[in-house]
């Protein structure tokens, strides 16, 4: 919330004069920048550790290797010959895994 610093400062005595209607609109407008959210809809992507997924499909279309590319002998993962640190005994080690 923003605050004005060179307005003049209420007392307590002053706070205390504002009228239930005064505060209760203040409080609606506090609030109605949040936004609702159900409990239940946050846990309905996620897969627990062991779950049976014998009947899901891949919806993902896997590419075979291509030739512009290497797979890292450290972390095992496919990358562009641009990322490619060095070779050693035939094994190809990408800059992440490398430094």
């Amino acid at each position: 919330m923003a605050t004005d610093y060179d307005a003049p400062r209420r007392d307590e005595v002053e706070m205390g004069e504002d009228s239930l209607e005064e505060l209760k609109a203040r409080r609606g407008d506090a609030q109605s920048a949040t936004a609702d959210v159900d409990d239940s809809e946050l846990g309905e992507n996620f897969e627990l550790p062991g779950a049976d997924l014998t009947d899901e499909e891949l919806t993902v279309k896997v590419l075979p290797m291509q030739s512009d590319e290497f797979r890292c002998s450290r972390c095992f993962l496919v990358h562009h010959r641009s990322q490619l640190a060095h070779q050693s005994h035939g094994k190809l080690v990408c800059r992440e895994c490398a430094a």
